[in-house]
């Protein structure tokens, strides 16, 4: 029997990729020329910190990614961190100002840029390897 765990890796890589090209792009945007952004996306003013912030968490995930194109596995949490933060945003967010009738026009394309990162999250990440025990040294 092998130790090796069920890994789509081409998906795995292509995540990274993405993950790379949109996040780190969009962080970078954000850092780089926040009134841009802003004009771009239609945001209404944000506090400068907050938006930092964001911008800094996405170029973050896009740094992390590349080192994920050379370990593939062992960047894997990168990826469940991804995918669980934008599950609670929906749970959290969306969903309860859908519900309201107040979900912004703006945030559409966020929506649907960040449900294409879940799908293809849920595809990509190896759970077998991610959630399995490890052993003591």
């Amino acid at each position: 029997m092998t130790d090796e765990p069920n890994v789509r890796w081409d998906w795995l890589k292509r995540m990274y990729i993405y993950t790379i090209i949109a996040a780190g792009g969009f962080g970078l945007g954000i850092i780089i020329m926040p009134e841009r952004m802003k004009s771009i996306f239609g945001w209404p003013v944000q506090d400068p910190l907050i938006l930092g912030i964001c911008g800094s968490v996405f170029a973050a995930f896009g740094l992390l990614s590349i080192l994920g194109l050379r370990s593939p596995l062992k960047f894997a949490p990168i990826l469940l961190l991804q995918l669980t933060y934008k599950v609670v945003w929906f749970i959290g967010v969306v969903f309860p100002l859908l519900f309201a009738g107040q979900y912004p026009h703006y945030g559409l394309l966020h929506a649907v840029i960040f449900a294409t990162f879940v799908f293809v999250d849920l595809i990509a990440i190896p759970f077998s390897y991610v959630f399995a025990r490890q052993p003591k040294p």
